[in-house]
C-alpha cells in the first residue's frame, strides 16, 4: 500500500488535532510526487487509480468538476483593475491584520524560496510579497494580484480549497487540479471575523514543489489564528471607543437604552438587563424596528454603531439630522431623544454629504462621479 493510501485512511479513521500536511516529515517528496502525478493521470483519464487522493483533496476534485473547470486550462479570468481591487482590500477587513501576517511568517519567505499571499473571502488576490524571481514566476501562472484563486475558477489549490472546506490546506503538486500549476506547492488557511463567525479570507505561502516542508502548513495555521487572535483585540478598542461617546449620552437618556457595534456587540447599557451582543435588523436604518429581546426600540446612529432606545409604549422623540457647512470645519450634528453627538467629516465628505441633501430621491454612482470629479466614470472611487 502507498503511503498517500495510508495516509488517506489514517485521515478518515478518527479525528486529527492539526491540519494534515501533504507530504508528512519522513515521505520522499519526490516520490511523492511521482505517485500523484499517477494518480491524477488516472483520475483525469477515467481510469482506476493506483491510490486514493486525501479525502480534502478528492472532494475539491468532485466540485471542480462539477464546476467546469478545464484541468489543461483552468478557467476564464481577469484580474481587477487597480481601483476595483483597492476597493475590495478596504472591504476584505483584512488590512487591519495585513502587518501580523507579514511579520508572523517573513521567515517562510525570507530565504526567496515562497511567496506569501493574503486573499479576501471570494478568494481573490489582494497582496502578494516575496522575491522578484518567484514573484516572476508566480505571474507566469497568473497568480498576481486582482486574480480569483478561488476553486471555480483555477480549480483545486490551497486558497480556494482552504475556503471551501473551512480549514488549513496544504496542496503538493499533482494534487492541484489544473496541470500547469503541479510544480508548486501552497499552504493556505482561512481567517475568520470574530465579530460574526463567517471567514474573511485566507492567508497562503506558494512557491516551487521542491520548497514544500511539512510544518509549513501548521506555520500558516498558527499565523492565521494569531491574526484572528489580533481581530479580537481590534474589535475590544472599537467596543471601547464606541463606549466613551455612548456613555454620556445614556447617562441623559431618560428610558431603558444601550450602544451596540454595527454586529450587535453590546459598548455599553442603561436599565437594559446586560448582554454580550443582541440581533439587529439586517437593513439598518434611523428610525423604530423592532429588536429581538427588546421589542420596539428607536434606532440612532452613533459613531462606530449604534443608541438602541427601547421605546416601549412611549413615543420616542424625532432624530434629526443637520449638516452645517459654515463655520471653518463641516460638522453633523444629530439629535434625538437621548440627546446630541455631533461629528466633523472630511471635506470630500462634507461635500458628499451636502450634495445627497440636494437629492432626496437619491443619486447613482455615476451622477455622484460627474459631482465630484466632473466625469462619470469614476464610480469605484
Amino acid at each position: 500500500m502507498s503511503s498517500l493510501q495510508q495516509r488517506r485512511e489514517r485521515s478518515e479513521h478518527g479525528a486529527r488535532s492539526a491540519p494534515e500536511p501533504a507530504v508528512a516529515a519522513g515521505d520522499d517528496p519526490r516520490q511523492f510526487a511521482q505517485v500523484l502525478s499517477a494518480v491524477y493521470d488516472a483520475a483525469m483519464a477515467g481510469e482506476r487509480l493506483p491510490a486514493r487522493p486525501r479525502s480534502v483533496i478528492s472532494d475539491s476534485w468532485d466540485r471542480v468538476l462539477t464546476a467546469g473547470v478545464d484541468p489543461e486550462l483552468g478557467g476564464p479570468d481577469n484580474a481587477l483593475a487597480v481601483g476595483d481591487l483597492e476597493a475590495r482590500r478596504q472591504e476584505s477587513g483584512l488590512s487591519l491584520i495585513l502587518e501580523d501576517l507579514t511579520r508572523g511568517l517573513d521567515a517562510v519567505i525570507a530565504d526567496g524560496d515562497n511567496i506569501l499571499v493574503v486573499a479576501d473571502r471570494g478568494g481573490r488576490v489582494l497582496w502578494r510579497s516575496g522575491a522578484t524571481r518567484v514573484l516572476g514566476k508566480a505571474d507566469r501562472l497568473g497568480f498576481v494580484e486582482g486574480a480569483s484563486w478561488a476553486e471555480n475558477s483555477v480549480g483545486t489549490n490551497a486558497i480556494g480549497t482552504a475556503l471551501m472546506s473551512g480549514r488549513a490546506v496544504q496542496v503538493f503538486s499533482a494534487e492541484h487540479f489544473v496541470r500547469s500549476h503541479h510544480s508548486w506547492t501552497c499552504a493556505g488557511a482561512p481567517i475568520t471575523d470574530p465579530r460574526t463567525g463567517s471567514v474573511l479570507g485566507v492567508v497562503d505561502v506558494s512557491g516551487p514543489a521542491a520548497t514544500i516542508h511539512p510544518t509549513t502548513l501548521a506555520l500558516v495555521d498558527a499565523v492565521a489564528k494569531l491574526a484572528e487572535s489580533a481581530l479580537r483585540d481590534h474589535h475590544r478598542e472599537s467596543l471601547d471607543a464606541l463606549r466613551a461617546v455612548a456613555a454620556p449620552i445614556l447617562a441623559r437618556s431618560s428610558g431603558p437604552a444601550l450602544a451596540v457595534d454595527n454586529h450587535g456587540w453590546v459598548a455599553a447599557v442603561d436599565a437594559v438587563p446586560p448582554a454580550r451582543r443582541v440581533v439587529l435588523p439586517r437593513t439598518l436604518s434611523p428610525g423604530r424596528a423592532w429588536v429581538a429581546g427588546l421589542g420596539e426600540c428607536d434606532l440612532d446612529p452613533l459613531p462606530g454603531g449604534w443608541l438602541v432606545r427601547v421605546t416601549g409604549s412611549d413615543e420616542a422623540q424625532r432624530t434629526t439630522v443637520e449638516l452645517v457647512l459654515s463655520g471653518s470645519r463641516p460638522q453633523v450634528r444629530v439629535t434625538g431623544g437621548a440627546g446630541v453627538w455631533s461629528h466633523e467629516p472630511s471635506p470630500r465628505h462634507a461635500q458628499i454629504l451636502a450634495y445627497l441633501a440636494e437629492q432626496p430621491a437619491g443619486a447613482t454612482a455615476a451622477q455622484m462621479s460627474a459631482h465630484l470629479f466632473g466625469v462619470d466614470d469614476r464610480v469605484v472611487t
